[in-house]
């Protein structure tokens, strides 16, 4: 196994770097610690590592002196059973002269693929001279995982699939800054494109039939090999059923005891206790997400019906039982995605007159920020209902400023509370202070 690592490290040395379209996704590691990238099945992670080597290369950085191992590689299979300590052997047996004396790179994918990784980072990152970058599919990659058997010698951070605004820079079209009239003209069409076909990059500029086909096969993976295998689910079918349940309603409320009657319905012996499990693997495997009514008592919160999401809005469509696709979900599914990436402190807000509106967004600074989704503010009544809604929670949370998010309209509308910025979502997906 020793000459076979060795080879494997030497080509993977010499491979060619496809680091393709830069992540909007600044990644500071510190020393003593691993930085952890993690994410969906999917969404770029490996990628993303590569682009982290080439920046090594051009920053001088002998590629002699990086370590890569793609642990989804067939090849390295038997270290599952033996543990990580053969590849490091592996690497200074070819390298002898850098241990202790030069810092090497080691980057680690898909690492959640051998048990007992972690104790051995810790030990690494404790006695040898090196930079340590992992990846992993969220399912065996969680950062409370991390944190407890690393002993705080990691940082993990999030990759999602493709935010508009990289779904821009794929398409190498300018998305920041004053845009002149062709610039927005490009970009308002480039949404269109986005809108169809999502942020997975796997999936850009394929066909519909293709690109249905490559989300139900993200759906199946994640379900099984990050859910079903992962906590030996003895009946996945229900597991299945909950998923697309959920799918179909996306952007919509939902309770554990709605869920469990559904599945019960279906012939699924499922304990509420179970459903809330699923429910909870859902979002650790950063595929579905649960939005929590905001209220200061976490114990009433967690009371009230909750919404759920899916990690990308064309998954939806793709996925989804139904032959339409309420366009209304998806655009607030669409916005959910959008706040994600910036914020995990997400909640929908009940007024006091019981009127919702879709987001409040905590800050890092303690800013609070409110965000209604409508697809279109021509109806008369429509335009009163997402007005006064937003219009009661900025006077109870005491804020100037609310955003409501549309398909293609743009205002300003002054209020007596403050100001509501109507945006298209196109805008509002290039904004970065809402």
């Amino acid at each position: 196994m020793l000459e076979q690592l060795k080879s494997i490290i030497l080509d993977s040395q010499e491979l060619r770097l496809t680091p393709g379209v830069p992540r909007r996704l600044e990644v500071q590691p510190v020393p003593g610690k691993a930085s952890v990238c993690i994410g969906v099945r999917r969404s770029g992670k490996s990628t993303y590592l590569q682009q982290v080597i080439q920046r090594l290369a051009d920053a001088g950085v002998s590629r002699q002196n990086i370590l890569y191992l793609n642990f989804f590689d067939d090849r390295l299979h038997p270290l599952t059973g033996m543990g990580l300590g053969p590849a490091i052997e592996a690497y200074f047996a070819l390298f002898p002269e850098k241990k202790g004396t030069e810092k090497v790179y080691c980057f680690f994918d898909e690492i959640q693929v051998v048990p007992n990784w972690e104790p051995f980072m810790d030990r690494l990152l404790r006695t040898e001279e090196c930079e340590v970058w992992l990846t992993g599919s969220s399912a065996r990659m969680l950062s409370r995982e991390i944190a407890t058997q690393m002993r705080g010698r990691a940082l993990s951070w999030e990759i999602f699939p493709f935010s508009f605004q990289e779904f821009l820079d794929a398409g190498k079209l300018k998305s920041e800054g004053t845009l002149s009239t062709r610039e927005r003209l490009l970009a308002q069409n480039a949404f269109g494109a986005y809108w169809q076909c999502g942020g997975f990059p796997e999936t850009l500029n394929l066909p519909a039939s293709l690109r249905v086909r490559i989300h139900q096969e993200y759906f199946h993976a994640v379900l099984f090999r990050d859910i079903v295998e992962r906590h030996d689910i003895a009946h996945p079918r229900a597991v299945s059923d909950l998923a697309r349940q959920l799918i179909n309603n996306a952007a919509s409320l939902y309770t554990v005891n709605s869920l469990t009657g559904t599945l019960k319905a279906r012939g699924h012996k499922v304990p509420k206790s179970a459903v809330a499990d699923y429910l909870e693997w859902f979002e650790d495997a950063y595929f579905l997400f649960t939005v929590r009514k905001y209220d200061a008592s976490i114990n009433k919160s967690n009371a009230n019906p909750k919404k759920v999401y899916c990690v990308d809005h064309a998954m939806v469509t793709s996925t989804a039982s139904g032959a339409l696709v309420n366009s209304g979900h998806l655009l607030e599914n669409l916005v959910f995605n959008a706040l994600r990436r910036v914020s995990p402190q997400i909640y929908y807000y009940k007024t006091r007159g019981n009127k919702e509106v879709d987001f409040l967004v905590l800050g890092e600074q303690g800013g609070r920020h409110l965000i209604q989704v409508c697809e279109t503010l021509v109806d008369p009544k429509t335009r009163r209902r997402e007005l006064d809604a937003l219009t009661e929670a900025m006077r109870e949370l005491d804020v100037e400023r609310g955003i409501i998010v549309t398909r293609n309209e743009e205002e300003k509308i002054s209020l007596d509370c403050g100001t509501a910025e109507v945006l298209p979502a196109w805008r509002f997906c290039l904004s970065s202070g809402w």
